[in-house]
């Protein structure tokens, strides 16, 4: 376990239409969107909630998308040294996707999975870090939502890599159980078996908005599709599920409907 627990930090969707994606999220969250030039980096750009950095916007890298995977929203989770926490990875029973690399002006990153297949990124970022968003900020990441083939193996995996400890527990009737995790002690996500309808292990991320009707709105309005909502979840607030134009998952989480 490391000495500081680390959690997901920055969110980047891979899309087969950038510019497409750029619109619809921006009109769906109230993001603003910035390019990032950095020599030897793709067209990439950043979403920002008021003058904070959100995550990234990207085009399929050619190989990415000559795999056949489809768009996706991707999670960053922090490393103080990425070449061994891929190792970590790899000798926990995960797999690397992509062997630790330098992304110029930004810092050291890798692709990996858990050993159910959930694909996420670790990064070591240039520069000093910046202070945590509360969990309720607008525009942020308000949830993080694991589908896993086993969500108790997911768990001891990552709490022994990145440090997250075991919350609340909720029976969620015929879909079994539902285990909350915390970093640090603050509640930030949580974890359940697929269904049968979801055919892969997939990180799964909510974005807040103001108020659920209003944002469920605006996905349909610009051409998203709600998958699962609006339903009030214990403590609360209310939630959708998503896909947008080009396929990628994601959810809205608001407090109010």
């Amino acid at each position: 376990m490391p000495d500081r627990a680390k959690s997901f930090f920055w969110y980047e969707l891979m899309t087969s239409d950038l510019e497409a994606a750029e619109a619809f999220y921006t009109s769906v969250v109230g993001w603003t969107a910035e390019p990032f030039d950095a020599p030897g980096v793709p067209p990439y750009v950043v979403v920002k909630a008021g003058d904070r950095g959100v995550g990234g916007l990207m085009a399929f890298p050619d190989e990415v998308r000559e795999s056949g995977m489809p768009p996706a929203w991707i999670g960053y989770i922090g490393a103080d040294d990425v070449d061994a926490a891929t190792a970590s990875v790899k000798a926990s029973g995960g797999s690397v996707h992509r062997e630790p690399a330098d992304i110029p002006g930004v810092g050291r990153f890798s692709v990996v999975a858990d050993p159910q297949g959930a694909v996420f990124m670790l990064l070591h970022a240039n520069g000093p870090a910046q202070p945590p968003v509360p969990m309720d900020a607008p525009g942020h990441i308000g949830w993080r939502e694991l589908y896993a083939d086993d969500w108790e193996s997911a768990l001891e995996f990552y709490s022994g890599l990145f440090g997250w400890t075991r919350d609340d527990t909720v029976d969620i009737g015929e879909m079994g159980t539902y285990q909350l995790f915390a970093v640090d002690g603050e509640q930030n996500g949580g974890m359940m078996n697929r269904p049968p309808q979801v055919p892969a292990a997939f990180w799964q991320f909510y974005l807040n908005v103001p108020a659920i009707d209003a944002a469920t709105r605006r996905v349909t309005d610009n051409g998203g599709t709600v998958t699962f909502g609006p339903d009030q979840v214990p403590g609360g607030q209310w939630v959708v599920t998503c896909t947008d134009p080009q396929g990628a998952h994601f959810g809205l989480v608001a407090p109010v409907r």
